[in-house]
């Protein structure tokens, strides 16, 4: 008796099922984060002597869990943790009121925020506050629209380059090659997109460049380096987690600390938060803050560069075992 239409109505059923739960591990990895977007201790400084501060701290800290507060002598020490990007923004009180210090560049999200905030303490007590923007988001792209949309295709462009390098059948060394100049080719034209058409990007050219290059990189090695060593399936697991957890957990849209833990951490573990997260420090705020991010990508560069000459190793190595095996067992039957 066959058993084929018995395994094939197994397999029916089985896609059937996978497809719901794979659509709703989508939908949750998508609409979670987007549905409890919430600043969770966010950096935020306040200034000026400690006894006239001290009314603002307390209600500030009345939003419990909300502002991770930083405490500064004067304006000036301020706007050069804004500037370093050790806080988003700055309260400061002064003879003449609050003084509220954004930086549009650093999330417009977060510089919204923090003006509702603000602002609504202050009326309260019969005040007003004004406004500084201390880092500005480019003109060109003011809501940082376009650096959000920059996450997916620089990851998108890093799978790709990845799995046409696997499924090439390129090895070792030359594997590594293609890679590091097809990555190299996309920071380039990112680039070019980003600064010299569109205009979204203030920053020095050839660094963002290869911050777009090291984030297409980043990829392309993991894809790559899990499949050299899992075979084709490894461009599926790092594709998947990509796309599912990666892009929606980036930050990119608002800040890593606006998205509910551990959404937030994670994110900034995978290349396009680290992406997102270099990007803005090298545009905006001349490298400040940037180590963190530059080598999270560089050791997710790394470790699948490495991969992919540890796959080709030990495929030679089984190759040259495998005659080797054949010639002693043909001995022992002679």
């Amino acid at each position: 008796m066959s058993t084929a239409p018995t395994g094939n109505a197994r397999r029916m059923i089985a896609v059937a099922l996978l497809v719901p739960v794979i659509a709703a591990l989508a939908l949750w990895a998508f609409a979670w984060p987007a549905a409890r977007t919430a600043p969770r201790d966010l950096p935020l400084g306040v200034a000026g002597p400690a006894a006239a501060t001290a009314q603002v701290e307390k209600q500030l800290t009345q939003h419990e869990g909300a502002f991770e507060l930083h405490h500064y002598k004067d304006e000036a020490a301020a706007r050069d943790a804004i500037e370093d990007r050790t806080v988003y923004g700055a309260v400061v009180v002064t003879a003449d009121g609050p003084r509220l210090l954004t930086a549009s560049a650093a999330s417009p999200v977060v510089a919204q925020l923090l003006q509702q905030a603000v602002a609504e303490q202050a009326a309260a007590d019969g005040a007003q506050v004004r406004t500084v923007d201390v880092v500005a988001a480019p003109a060109a792209d003011p809501r940082g629209a376009a650096l959000n949309a920059s996450v997916l295709p620089l990851a998108l462009a890093g799978m790709a380059a990845g799995a046409v390098v696997t499924f090439s059948g390129l090895r070792g060394t030359r594997a590594v090659l293609v890679l590091v100049g097809a990555s190299a080719l996309v920071g380039v034209a990112a680039a070019g997109v980003a600064d010299s058409w569109l205009g979204v990007i203030t920053g020095g050219w050839w660094a963002q460049a290869g911050v777009f290059g090291l984030s297409a990189l980043a990829v392309s090695g993991a894809v790559a380096g899990l499949a050299a060593l899992l075979g084709t399936a490894g461009v599926g697991i790092v594709a998947g987690v990509i796309m599912l957890f990666g892009n929606p957990w980036s930050g990119a849209a608002s800040a890593p600390q606006m998205l509910p833990e551990p959404a937030g951490a994670i994110g900034q573990w995978l290349p396009p938060g680290a992406s997102a997260t270099l990007t803005r420090s090298v545009a905006y705020f001349d490298g400040a803050a940037a180590t963190g991010p530059a080598l999270t990508l560089a050791w997710w560069a790394a470790l699948g560069l490495g991969a992919v000459l540890l796959g080709s190793a030990l495929k030679d190595r089984r190759k040259n075992a495998e005659p080797r095996v054949t010639e002693r067992e043909l001995a022992r039957v002679g």
